[in-house]
């Protein structure tokens, strides 16, 4: 499954109306079995667009963007490209890769690059890094994480490894009827990770344990699903190899989400999010986390609240069409500033003093 269709209905929380009956298919068989179904649907739709010819895809580019110029969404488009993409031309060297020739042992991505690159010319060139990714290459490369923080204009960001990152749950519980404590499950793989253990395992305010065998130190917890994670009021994120994987699904419930200030952002623009509007900040250390957790319960309405501004923050990519058309403007940005492509009606959009100086402040 593609990213679904999401709503907010009288500014309560989301929920996934999944294309092909998708949301009832998911209440009625078993996780296990969705999320089954929901890869083999990922890897079909992959297969099934290596068939299709690219010059095809090169005559629905030519007529999305038709549509694009004559409406008013390209404003709004062109902020994305240009924050997930910073290059500036006459400043990137060539890539090394012709786009047929991307590596695709990392197939899913290599499946959801490949979606957007068939959009161009086989001769076009890329540079990619594929990976949990925490620095700034070299060359303008195409990436699914980055560093938030300095010049990161070299990590050109698309939506890479979706099926792992973009995944999202029905959460049916209120905020009321939830647990009035903070959840968190997951692999020890950072050493904030083991900090909020050792400092909160024993917590009346939390329920907190890692399901990694192989971390021998401190005793594993029960898994915990998405969906049962639900029945409390808060979940607590917190990266891990690059970003933190629950972020989406937890932004996009009726659970107030509360992490340290991330340090690194995907396509979900981590870097975006605004403390205590989108999420409850706390330190690295997790030491005022049973404060913040009070401080809520004492004012359930600024609780709802940041539930709300985290359901919109999501609901930002729900229109399969823009993220489609986003994609593919930051391909074209980048085969622009390497040099690849003439200008285009995207180019000052793209390149102008204003963008450039905005891309500075950002960064900065």
């Amino acid at each position: 499954m593609s990213f679904a269709q999401f709503r907010v209905k009288d500014g309560k929380a989301p929920f996934w109306n999944c294309s092909g009956g998708q949301l009832r298919l998911m209440r009625e068989i078993s996780e296990e079995v969705f999320a089954a179904y929901r890869r083999l649907s990922y890897y079909a739709a992959g297969v099934v667009r290596e068939l299709v010819p690219r010059s095809l895809s090169r005559v629905d580019y030519e007529a999305t963007f038709r549509e694009l110029e004559n409406s008013g969404a390209l404003p709004a488009v062109l902020e994305r490209v240009n924050y997930y993409n910073g290059l500036v031309p006459g400043e990137s060297p060539l890539p090394s890769t012709r786009v047929v020739s991307v590596d695709r042992t990392r197939s899913r991505y290599f499946i959801d690059l490949s979606e957007h690159l068939r959009f161009f010319p086989a001769h076009m060139k890329v540079d990619t890094l594929f990976g949990d990714i925490t620095h700034v290459p070299p060359v303008p490369s195409l990436l699914k994480s980055r560093p938030i923080d300095g010049d990161n204009a070299n990590s050109v960001l698309l939506n890479l490894d979706r099926l792992r990152h973009f995944r999202l749950f029905y959460d049916h519980v209120p905020f009321a009827r939830k647990t009035a404590k903070a959840v968190w499950r997951g692999s020890m793989n950072n050493p904030l990770r083991e900090t909020l253990i050792t400092t909160h395992g024993s917590s009346r305010f939390c329920d907190v344990g890692h399901v990694s065998r192989d971390f021998t130190r401190i005793p594993t917890k029960n898994v915990l699903t998405p969906v049962e994670q639900f029945a409390y009021r808060y979940i607590i994120s917190v990266e891990g190899c690059d970003v933190a994987t629950n972020l989406k699904w937890v932004m996009a419930s009726n659970s107030v989400c509360i992490m340290p200030r991330p340090r690194y952002e995907t396509w979900f623009m981590e870097g975006r999010l605004i403390p205590d509007h989108h999420y409850v900040e706390v330190r690295d250390d997790f030491s005022d986390l049973e404060e913040k957790i009070e401080a809520l319960e004492a004012d359930p309405m600024r609780a709802r609240e940041i539930v709300a501004n985290a359901n919109r923050h999501v609901a930002m990519f729900s229109n399969r069409r823009m993220e489609k058309i986003t994609s593919i403007l930051v391909l074209q940005k980048y085969f622009q500033a390497t040099g690849q492509l003439p200008p285009s009606a995207f180019t000052e959009g793209f390149f102008s003093t204003l963008q450039t100086e905005a891309r500075i402040l950002m960064t900065a």
